[in-house]
């Protein structure tokens, strides 16, 4: 069963052109993939080549044999930006620098140009060609420190990274232009919570885990590994992701999110189960920007968007599993 064919019906009307940024990204790549599965034609953009960068290879593999995906390298912060939409029923705006860790520090004006700047143009172009909706890849990350209970779209704010500072500005900007009078462009911004599954970016809790059981190498813990989190299957988001081109809503934020959290050392256990193997654990202190919790309240999802997340975290684990191992035995050939 291919990607598209295993996702749900969409609940409401399907995009005929749809822009995807980001798309030789992690969600971005599986968004494209189940769009073209559906008909729609893609205009898939990123700055990162698959002739010069093996991850955005591998992540558009699939994309390049199908004849409705238009692929297009370009850099949001300088390119012209109307061609890219012109006659696009929605815009997926998931380009962007992710990673709490990295926005500490010198690169920071990388995250404000990716995050904020590239949502500026985007927006002034969306509101140019009267693009109907915009959806824009926000995250968890802006809630902050919660007490551990879930959090609602109406909730304070307190993002504890200069990362998380750069998407709820993100999402803010793009939000904002969607209450001018002369905006015809609505927006939905999406804020995800720990999206997993095969092609997860290296960097990313439940790949290293597992790499560290398939590879045998030591797992690092920052902290004692009792921080949680609301781990949300890939092809989950996505279906979230297809519903808010078109549900027939004004602009709105949204959580998409599971709504149950396992902690890190859950994932750990899981991990050892599914590939019955240890994994060696290394203790380090707990990283800056790094909340205790963070977990969903998705009941705006399912009115809106008619949204149920249908994949637990072992399921999706034994998936991703699934696709690391071939990697590894095909690297090791």
């Amino acid at each position: 069963m291919n990607e598209a064919s295993s996702l749900a019906e969409p609940c409401f009307p399907l995009p005929r052109r749809a822009v995807v940024t980001g798309a030789a990204g992690f969600i971005g790549s599986h968004l494209a993939q189940a769009l073209l599965g559906h008909g729609v034609t893609v205009i898939g953009v990123d700055r990162r080549s698959a002739e010069t960068d093996p991850s955005a290879a591998a992540n558009l593999a699939a994309l390049h044999q199908h004849p409705g995906f238009i692929p297009i390298t370009a850099d949001l912060s300088t390119c012209a930006i109307e061609p890219l939409l012109l006659d696009a029923d929605v815009v997926f705006h998931l380009a962007g620098i992710p990673g709490v860790r990295p926005s500490w520090g010198p690169r920071f004006h990388d995250y404000v140009a990716c995050n904020i700047l590239a949502a500026q143009r985007i927006m002034d172009a969306a509101t140019l060609l009267r693009v109907p909706r915009l959806v824009v890849a926000s995250s968890s990350s802006v809630y902050g420190h919660t007490d551990g209970r879930p959090s609602t779209e109406s909730d304070p704010v307190r993002p504890a990274s200069p990362y998380a500072v750069t998407k709820l500005a993100e999402e803010q900007l793009c939000l904002a232009h969607a209450t001018r009078p002369d905006c015809a462009t609505t927006v939905v911004a999406l804020r995800y919570f720990t999206v997993f599954g095969p092609r997860q970016r290296e960097d990313m809790v439940v790949h290293r885990i597992l790499a560290a059981a398939v590879e045998g190498r030591p797992f690092p813990i920052y902290g004692d590994g009792s921080q949680r989190r609301d781990f949300t299957y890939v092809q989950d988001a996505v279906a979230a992701t297809i519903s808010a081109a078109t549900a027939p809503i004004g602009s709105a934020v949204i959580n998409v999110g599971a709504g149950t959290t396992f902690s890190l050392l859950d994932v750990i256990k899981h991990a050892r189960y599914l590939t019955g193997r240890p994994v060696v654990t290394e203790h380090s202190p707990r990283r800056h920007g790094d909340v205790p919790a963070t977990c969903a309240d998705s009941a705006a999802a399912r009115r809106l968007l008619g949204w149920v997340p249908s994949v637990d975290l072992v399921t999706g684990m034994a998936a991703q599993l699934a696709t690391l191992t071939a990697a590894h035995h095909n690297a090791t050939l």
